[in-house]
């Protein structure tokens, strides 16, 4: 599993790497070539010009075999009526390679491809017209390898490494696919969810939130620019300020033991990574918080939702909407 966008602080990054390595599995895992990426029902006009960071990028024809590389690529296309040929599982779902919001939409399931390191030559040789990378290391050596095989789709220009928002990504896997109402549609839907979210839950607006995470490293707390922090903004939070006043360039900042009380907030929501939920719980700094000891904080314990709240696709950010909302209410509550 890896977890790159999780544990984007240099003292995790050792974690990262090691998971890393382990998750997507070898290429060539599924065994076999899936079937044609594209079925009918394309709206998109070719050829197609999409702007990314890395320049403009041409698709000439509607793409039959796209290769989803970066976070979420593959839901996003799926979403979209698309399957794609080879894709990396970047939260080790296995099978597939997505999770249960998106299971049941591939006739036949894609080659696995690595995540941090793609195979260039497993890559190549599904003969893609496309290649999805729109959240991800978003390196120009990996656009460069990458764009050599087939035209690439990256970030957003002005946008580093993944921090490609889930309605970037549904814009540009949209356009690059020709699948632009559709996208539009989708991102419709899930904003009138987080509309109605809010609106029934008056009680979050305004109230500030603490979003963290616990490691074998250690406590570490998200602020904006990441996905569930901008989760919790949409539905009308705010992200505690001391937290905030400590962002840099990454989204995840370490924590130390003299600032674990940055967690304490009028919600404070933390999962385990690569821990049992038992070493927060039972972490004395953690029952020490007010937040804690009032009822007001929330440990995220089903893996399923915390991959769905950190997944930053328009499917699994529905099944948090649909799974996590209550939790949140109730813990207010």
């Amino acid at each position: 599993m890896s977890v790159r966008p999780f544990l984007r602080g240099a003292t995790l990054l050792a974690t990262t790497v090691l998971v890393a390595g382990c998750g997507s599995g070898d290429a060539g895992s599924s065994g076999g070539t899936a079937a044609s990426s594209s079925p009918s029902g394309s709206g998109g006009a070719f050829p197609v010009s999409v702007e990314t960071a890395f320049g403009d990028v041409e698709v000439p024809e509607e793409p039959e075999r796209v290769v989803a590389l970066g976070w979420s690529d593959a839901e996003t296309a799926l979403a979209l009526g698309v399957q794609p040929v080879g894709a990396s599982d970047w939260l080790a779902f296995g099978g597939e390679g997505v999770g249960p919001w998106a299971e049941g939409r591939y006739d036949e399931a894609p080659e696995i491809i690595e995540t941090l390191e793609p195979s260039l030559e497993a890559v190549a040789a599904l003969q893609p017209d496309l290649i999805l990378d729109t959240r991800s290391p978003a390196t120009q050596e990996r656009y460069d390898a990458l764009s050599s095989i087939a035209p690439t789709v990256g970030q957003p220009e002005g946008v580093g490494p993944y921090q490609t928002t889930w309605q970037q990504q549904l814009d540009l896997v949209g356009h690059a696919l020709g699948r632009e109402e559709q996208a539009d549609e989708l991102q419709v839907e899930v904003e009138q969810q987080f509309t109605a979210a809010a609106a029934a839950h008056p009680e979050f607006d305004g109230t500030e939130v603490a979003v963290g995470a616990y490691t074998s490293e250690g406590f570490g707390a998200y602020v904006r620019g990441d996905t569930r922090v901008d989760f919790m903004e949409a539905l009308g939070f705010t992200n505690k300020a001391a937290v905030q006043d400590l962002a840099g360039e990454n989204f995840f900042v370490s924590i130390s033991e003299e600032q674990v009380p940055l967690l304490d907030a009028p919600l404070t929501v933390v999962f385990p990574i690569f821990v049992d939920a038992s070493q927060i719980t039972g972490n004395p700094l953690w029952q020490s918080l007010p937040s804690v000891q009032q009822g007001n904080a929330l440990v995220l314990e089903d893996q399923t939702l915390v991959n769905a709240f950190s997944s930053g696709s328009a499917l699994g950010t529905r099944y948090a909407l649909e799974n996590a909302v209550p939790l949140f209410a109730d813990t207010l509550g």
